[in-house]
């Protein structure tokens, strides 16, 4: 494990840079048939106009220099000298291993003692599905200068409020999933969203969709472009291709870079060289993933109705699946990206025989532990896992916090960070201890 000290530095917040348009044709134009809609703090949703002065003026940048985050000394697996990242923005996106991604954010902001900014009260999302504001965080103050460390719980991104509760040297990125799956992934988990509770299958709601959404209902987003809505825009928004290239260097100019879950061994190499953290930070079990009993495969008709219905997510995923092979082509190179996935593989089938009973993940009702059962959602089966016993204590602790649920790790780390803080002098009307009599 890299020595991580954290600093802070004054530097401009690193940005991507933004790649040529793209001529882009649509044969299958997705209807727009609601309006835009309005943030607090008049910010808007709308693709044409994105959300504030600093994201507009972004899009009209030839070239975007990139910068550092909050850094400290460490070594890559090149061996070459770099500073881990500490400051930190993950857009968690609904259904696309976010959860995964965000046990690890979890495990390395506790070993190196740093600060979440955490939803009010130690709630599990940042007032989702509304834009991000940051008095949605716990311990923000506009008058302090207070600021967190990672920012990884679920949130609809509006960039000028996050900024306001990270220091500007924070990396940004997320992860995307094909829309496709993620579509069948959300009808299983969010069956009882307004637009999928009275259909019986995805094949039922694509035949008439307008029968069954409503652009107006406040749960819409689960059953079109979530990943759009996630970023911060308008699901429902007109899909043209000024609009598509505005919204891709809208996401360009403000991440430093995307993963992809389809390829998450791959991702996991990509972040441990973006973060520069070592291996075993990298390493994890997959979390929040569902029985294989709830999942069923979707005929070629279905899964084209998908991607036209959820188009702007489409558009999203292409594009940035092309730019992380790209970035892997041009920072890594595919031979090295392959003996880094085997290293990767090995040391995560090493810490599952350590760790765990059977071959892996079990049903619900098959958790030992109910502190470790994950929360079950929808029609979806959501895996856990059991520990091996007779663990002795520093590997009972690193081999818990590696399968530990979302919702458990976060409710612990806040009272972790929120601790009470014993009085700095008893009250007064205490009588003396035992002790304080004796002297």
């Amino acid at each position: 494990m890299a020595q991580v000290e954290v600093q802070s530095q004054a530097q401009p917040r690193a940005v991507g840079s933004p790649h040529p348009e793209r001529g882009t044709s649509f044969t299958q134009p997705v209807p727009n048939s609601a309006q835009p809609l309005q943030a607090e703090g008049s910010y808007k949703t709308d693709l044409e106009t994105a959300f504030s002065p600093n994201w507009t003026e972004a899009f009209k940048a030839q070239e975007v220099t990139p910068g550092e985050g909050q850094q400290a000394t460490g070594v890559t697996s090149q061996g070459k000298t770099c500073k881990p990242k500490t400051d930190i923005v993950f857009l968690k996106v609904h259904k696309s291993a976010s959860s995964t991604v965000m046990n690890i954010l979890f495990r390395f902001g506790e070993m190196h003692n740093l600060t979440f900014a955490f939803p009010l009260g130690g709630g599990f999302q940042l007032n989702y599905p509304h834009h991000f504001l940051a008095r949605f965080v716990q311990g923000f103050s506009p008058q302090s200068p207070r600021r967190f460390n990672i920012l990884c719980h679920h949130m609809r991104f509006l960039q000028p409020e996050v900024q306001k509760v990270v220091p500007s040297s924070a990396v940004y990125f997320s992860i995307l999933r094909n829309p496709v799956q993620l579509m069948e992934s959300s009808f299983v988990y969010y069956k009882g969203a307004s637009a999928f509770s009275r259909v019986r299958s995805l094949e039922e709601f694509l035949s008439q969709p307008y029968r069954y959404y409503n652009p107006a209902s406040g749960d819409r987003h689960y059953a079109r472009n979530l990943m759009t809505f996630d970023f911060g825009f308008n699901p429902d928004g007109e899909v043209s291709p000024g609009r598509v290239q505005l919204m891709l260097k809208a996401i360009e100019a403000s991440f430093d870079f995307l993963l992809i879950s389809e390829y998450f061994d791959e991702s996991m190499v990509l972040l441990k060289e973006m973060l520069c953290w070592d291996l075993d930070s990298v390493i994890s079990f997959p979390l929040n993933s569902r029985d294989s009993s709830t999942k069923s495969p979707l005929p070629d008709s279905v899964v084209e109705k998908l991607k036209a219905w959820n188009r702007l997510d489409w558009e999203i995923y292409t594009h940035f699946n092309r730019t992380f092979w790209e970035r892997i082509d041009r920072d890594i190179g595919r031979e090295r990206m392959r003996r880094e996935v085997q290293a990767l593989r090995e040391r995560q089938a090493e810490l599952a025989r350590t760790c765990l009973q059977g071959t892996g993940s079990v049903v619900p009702k098959d958790i030992k532990d109910s502190s470790l059962r994950p929360l079950q959602h929808g029609a979806a089966r959501i895996l856990g896992y059991n520990l091996k016993e007779g663990l002795d204590q520093e590997l009972e602790r690193t081999c818990r916090r590696l399968v530990t649920p979302e919702l458990q790790y976060s409710s612990l780390l806040y009272k972790k960070q929120f601790s009470p803080q014993p009085p700095e002098n008893p009250p007064a009307d205490r009588a003396p201890s035992e002790e304080a009599t004796r002297n």
